[in-house]
């Protein structure tokens, strides 16, 4: 599967933004989905999950209440919403996919490019 993310950019802190990861090839309700991050100077991170359907999330403390992230399998796009905005949430955004239901990173053999999300205090 490919995977292609968008959406991110410069938004002040307490604004949102909309990522949207659009995937070609194999069936995409086959590939649980993620979005992880990395901000400047740290490792990558998990930042959330959704099972093959959408019936099943998970989120990491750090975003739980302020992002949420959804999928249209007719579209073949997961989404991240993302709300009240911290700048601490600066980082690139990746999404991935696995064949295998998990919330570890390291599981997710499937990578799009990355997006930045730069949040201003």
């Amino acid at each position: 599967v490919q995977l292609q993310a968008s959406g991110g950019g410069l938004v002040q802190a307490g604004g949102s933004l909309r990522l949207s990861c659009a995937a070609s090839g194999r069936t995409f309700s086959s590939y649980t989905m993620a979005w992880s991050r990395q901000g400047p100077g740290k490792e990558r991170e998990f930042v959330a999950s959704i099972s093959r359907y959408g019936g099943i999330t998970h989120s990491a403390d750090s975003v739980k209440g302020r992002f949420t992230i959804s999928r249209d399998n007719a579209k073949n796009t997961v989404y991240l919403q993302m709300n009240s905005l911290k700048p601490e949430d600066t980082a690139v955004y990746y999404c991935a996919a696995s064949e295998r239901i998990t919330t570890m990173m390291h599981e997710y053999g499937y990578w799009g490019q990355g997006t930045q999300v730069t949040v201003s205090s």
